[in-house]
């Protein structure tokens, strides 16, 4: 899994496609006049670098050279004057700047998640999670790094190197035109070298990745890890991706190290040589020192700049390629979305269902069809269970009720309105859900009940959890109500869970509500509390259950019986077994069919 994640970065680390970035300036202009602010503290801080070259020439010429102790004093209190206003300037830059690209990160990171949040789970089909993380963190990151601090001190870079360009012509355009000449000689090893530095960073990125995956992917499955004591050969492997990820890291800090060295030499060096041509020029008169001195000045300026704005470049290739990352996603179209005029529910809901003909393939597997010419209805306060082997569209029934997804032929209504005339926010309202295998928030339990209905009082949610037997183990929690449930719920067992998530639907008082036999899994003392609590949420309301186990579902009013994605019977459950077929070879293979008549119907009552 690491291995795919690396070639994948190594793919994508970077384009240059530039254009791209242009995007981001709809996400800076709210902030037009912070970006103002910085471009005037930007400008100001170049000058007055630029300033104290010029500083340092009075010093020389009128202090030092000179011998005059008032003029020392001025020249000195000048270059000091400028040493502030550079200071100030920078301080202005630095917190406007990265204010913005903070601002414009957390800007972005909100756009993008509640874009996914609205894609369709088709999206999800064909597009992986951790790519959706990556881009959310990574990519956001890369272009905070542009926005908060590298794009300011590239244009800082530009109007260094230009200006500086500027003033060692005017300083002494003889030795301007011999630095010219050697400034190639000294940029273009520092560029070649630079890059060997990057692709070693960006091997060191992709080693520290292949360590977090790791981690992530062992801690979640920490439970089966000790289970098949493989604390050894795990920690064994992890052992060897911290190994490589220190070896790249060594190789990296070797090439940097030695791109430092290589840029003090030849920086310094060509220092000294244009101090040479320079100082033999100022022995024949022909420069004064403080000439000398403010030119060197803005050759090192000029220098450094170069190399700044060389480095700057990769950091742009990678900001455009976490750009399009990110801008992909926010141009992603759900499939399902509201029309322009949505179809208004009838009110007060009824729960109502109906099927018309439906056949739907999912979009990852469109040569398969999940449901072929399927149709039923449920009357309000009916209770009806689908049944039928693994494979033959039971889920893909919720899924559509849903909204999940839309049919490619057939319709589906609810409360006879085609859910998709329907705004499927306004569908979802009436139903509730509850599923085999809950999903528990890393929250406390009152959160976690509260989240089928925002802004349910604290009144609501308790009761909803009296009904489901939640109060039965919640108050011998560490901290009662308020106990933290770890990630995925992980502090409670499978019917406690359950017991919750049948409380979450029970706030949300639904019209309509989807049963994932929620029982299949627990104890016989869990069981008992589900199949209660399940009884109380099933009265005075439409259920539709899936059934695994038929023992559940035998005194339903109705059962719809698929195979293959099509209704192949329907009736009571006596009948059934009565006529034959598969439901009543599903029937024999759980229990004898002469007593299973008698079984009642707990968890899905009416």
């Amino acid at each position: 899994m690491a291995r795919g994640a690396e070639k994948q970065v190594d793919e994508r680390s970077g384009s240059r496609n530039f254009g791209v970035l242009a995007r981001l300036g709809g996400f800076l202009l709210p902030y037009r006049w912070r970006m103002a602010g910085a471009a005037v503290a930007l400008t100001v801080a170049a000058g007055s670098v630029l300033g104290l070259g010029t500083a340092l020439r009075w010093l020389v010429d009128a202090g030092f050279a000179s011998g005059n102790a008032a003029l020392l004093d001025r020249a000195l209190w000048g270059l000091v004057g400028f040493v502030v206003l550079l200071a100030c300037a920078t301080y202005a830059r630095s917190y406007l700047v990265t204010w913005l690209g903070e601002r414009v990160t957390a800007d972005l990171r909100k756009a993008v998640f509640a874009r996914t949040l609205r894609l369709s789970p088709a999206y999800f089909e064909t597009t992986r999670t951790g790519e959706v993380l990556s881009r959310l963190t990574a990519d956001t990151t890369a272009v905070q790094t542009i926005v908060g601090s590298t794009a300011s001190m590239a244009l800082r870079n530009v109007l260094l190197m230009l200006g500086g360009a500027t003033m060692m012509a005017i300083t002494a355009p003889d030795l301007a035109a011999i630095t010219l000449a050697v400034v190639p000689l000294v940029v273009a090893p520092i560029v070649i070298f630079g890059r060997r530095v990057r692709r070693l960073s960006r091997e060191s990125q992709d080693r520290l990745g292949d360590v977090g995956a790791d981690i992530d992917e062992t801690l979640n499955a920490v439970r089966t890890v000790q289970a098949f004591n493989r604390e050894a050969e795990d920690g064994a492997r992890f052992d060897s991706r911290v190994e490589e990820a220190f070896g790249a890291n060594a190789r990296r800090a070797r090439a940097r190290s030695a791109l430092i060295a290589l840029v003090m030499l030849l920086v310094f060096g060509a220092v000294g040589f244009v101090l040479w041509v320079g100082g033999h020029g100022a022995m024949r008169g022909e420069i004064t020192v403080g000439q000398l001195s403010a030119f060197v000045f803005y050759a090192v300026v000029v220098a450094s700049s170069v190399g700044a704005i060389s480095e700057f470049m990769a950091d742009l290739q990678r900001a455009a390629g976490a750009s399009e990352r990110l801008f992909e996603l926010l141009d992603a179209v759900p499939d399902i979305r509201p029309p322009a005029v949505p179809a208004k529910f009838p009110s007060p809901a009824r729960g109502a269902v109906a099927f018309e003909n439906v056949t739907f393939r999912y979009p990852s597997a469109p040569e398969r069809a999940a449901l072929d010419g399927l149709s039923f209805a449920v009357e309000p306060g009916e209770t009806v269970a689908i049944v039928g082997p693994s494979g033959a569209g039971k889920t893909t029934v919720y899924q559509l009720l849903l909204r999940f997804y839309d049919p490619q032929a057939g319709t589906v209504r609810l409360d006879g309105i085609d859910l998709r005339r329907a705004d499927p926010a306004d569908a979802r309202t009436r139903i509730g859900l509850v599923p085999q295998e809950p999903t528990i928030f890393a929250a406390d339990v009152i959160e976690n009940i509260r989240y089928g209905r925002v802004g349910a009082s604290d009144a609501d949610v308790r009761a909803a959890a009296r009904a489901a037997y939640v109060d039965e183990f919640a108050e011998r929690l560490p901290q009662g109500w308020n106990t933290f449930l770890g990630e995925r719920g992980v502090r409670l067992s499978g019917g406690q869970r359950q017991r919750i998530a049948i409380a979450r639907a029970l706030v949300r008082d639904p019209a309509l509500l989807l049963l994932d036999e929620a029982t299949s899994a627990l104890d016989a003392e869990s069981e008992r509390y589900v199949q209660a609590a399940l009884e109380a949420l099933g009265r005075s309301r439409t259920v539709l259950a899936i059934a695994h186990r038929l023992a559940t579902v035998v005194r339903a009013d109705r059962l719809i019986v698929l195979d293959r994605g099509r209704k192949i019977a329907e009736g009571p459950h006596a009948r059934l077994v009565a006529e034959g077929g598969l439901y009543a070879r599903l029937a024999a293979l759980q229990f004898d069919v002469a007593s299973a008549e008698g079984v009642s119907l707990e968890g899905v009552g009416r």
